[in-house]
């Protein structure tokens, strides 16, 4: 397969940030927060430079939906490899409810507005982890799909994906073009060196709005209320199993 593969690269809170519920309980404090590119989606670009490298393809266009900001997750990817890069513009309410069909929606527009054979996406992102991005824009494609993969191949115009199952591996063979979702194991991302960063600022980035595309961003899913998990009850060390039991007993568990 030789052409062009579209890698979604989502802009998500640091995974090292202690994540914080605004007083109102409306979502997640994001303001002054470290941000930076959600790390399946790290994946997903390093397979589809990796697959350039080979000369498998020809050219690895970054994505990203979301204010301003995402530009820098675009940066880091073009750092990485990456040709050029495309920005979706999408700001206020309509950015606070974008969630996977939105998304979705902009890649499939895309993938068929950039003629891509490839659409290569990280399985889930840390911060909704939803895991329902790459199946719907395989499915507004109607485009084969190879989720979880930990092992990407190629044939001629197939594709064999090793996926990462329940029971363990399963391997698939699907045709081109396709929407991959990448798993941890798939690879580990490079880092992306000084003088690539300095050349990813000369690459370019185009700005579209989602109405240039004709997707509507209306979101049929309302957060009613977001919630820290509770606190963790601290524990106990007990000397026997008879007193196991009778603290079991007095907790009311037994």
């Amino acid at each position: 397969m030789s052409g062009r593969v579209l890698v979604g690269v989502k802009r998500v809170i640091d995974y090292a940030v202690k994540i914080r519920v605004k007083p109102d309980n409306s979502s997640v404090v994001t303001d002054g927060v470290k941000h930076s590119m959600n790390p399946f989606c790290e994946i997903a670009v390093e397979e589809a430079v990796k697959l350039k490298e080979k000369k498998l393809i020809k050219e690895v266009v970054a994505v990203s939906c979301g204010p301003q900001q995402a530009q820098e997750t675009i940066r880091t990817a073009l750092a990485m490899g990456a040709d050029r890069g495309i920005h979706v513009e999408v700001s206020g309410k309509d950015y606070e409810t974008l969630g996977p069909l939105q998304v979705s929606k902009i890649m499939a527009a895309l993938a068929k507005k950039e003629e891509a054979q490839l659409v290569i996406l990280g399985k889930q992102a840390i911060d909704d982890d939803c895991n329902q991005t790459g199946q719907m824009t395989a499915a507004l494609l109607d485009w084969p799909q190879g989720t979880f993969a930990s092992e990407v191949a190629f044939d001629g115009d197939k594709i064999k994906v090793v996926r990462e199952i329940d029971g363990g591996l399963e391997t698939i063979m699907i045709s081109s073009p396709a929407v991959i979702t990448a798993d941890l194991r798939l690879n580990t991302p490079r880092y992306a060196t000084l003088p690539n960063i300095m050349k990813a600022k000369k690459k370019k980035i185009a700005n579209v709005k989602p109405a240039d595309l004709g997707v509507d961003l209306t979101s049929r899913l309302e957060v009613l209320r977001v919630d820290e998990p509770p606190q963790r009850e601290a524990g106990m060390k007990v000397e026997t199993v008879d007193d196991l039991i009778s603290k079991l007993k007095d907790a009311g568990r037994l």
